[in-house]
Parts: structure tokens; C-alpha cells; sequence
């Protein structure tokens, strides 16, 4: 019998909070909050349309996705779809080498 793959952890804000702050002499909670006003930082970019660009990480922008038909699979019936704004990633190719 083959061997599973072992499944990939989620490292959430929390991990990463502590990781920093271990390494950085600092408590949980002011990483926790350094990182927390970034996230909210970056979002409030997206949302006046600028690009976010971390070195080493990737951009981040806002892609626009025009209004279209689809089809709902079980009926095959037409249904409108409304245009979206959504969040797209490029990673950057420290990143993508470092994979």
C-alpha cells in the first residue's frame, strides 16, 4: 500500500505572531497587532484601487471581472452573473524559487 502524503498545516496570524515574536524579542499580542494593522493596512490599498508590492512576496491588486452568463449545472438553465472586483496574487520570484 501506498503512503499518504502527510496533509500541509494552515499557519494562521497567530503562528506567524509567535514565530516573530520569538524571534524578535517582542510579545504575541504587539506582533499579533503589528501584523493585524498591516492586513487592514493592504486592505484599505486594494479597496482605492493601488497595487501592493512586497519584496520578496508578491503584488497584490484588485482585478475586475466583467459581467457574464453562466449555467447552472443542474438545470443547464442561463443564470446572469454580476461583475466582481477580486483580489489576484502574483507572486514574486524569490517566492516562486523558494518553492
Amino acid at each position: 500500500m501506498a503512503k499518504r502524503a502527510a496533509r500541509p498545516i494552515t499557519v494562521t496570524l497567530k503562528h506567524l505572531a509567535a514565530a516573530a515574536a520569538e524571534e524578535h524579542g517582542l510579545t504575541k499580542k504587539q506582533v499579533e497587532e503589528i501584523l493585524t494593522g498591516t492586513v487592514a493596512r493592504i486592505a484599505r490599498h486594494l479597496r482605492k484601487g493601488d497595487k501592493v508590492r512586497i519584496v520578496g512576496l508578491g503584488i497584490l491588486q484588485v482585478r475586475r471581472r466583467a459581467a457574464r452568463t453562466g449555467r447552472n449545472p443542474a438545470t443547464g438553465e442561463a443564470v446572469p452573473i454580476k461583475a466582481t472586483r477580486k483580489v489576484g496574487f502574483r507572486a514574486a520570484k524569490e517566492l516562486a524559487d523558494a518553492i
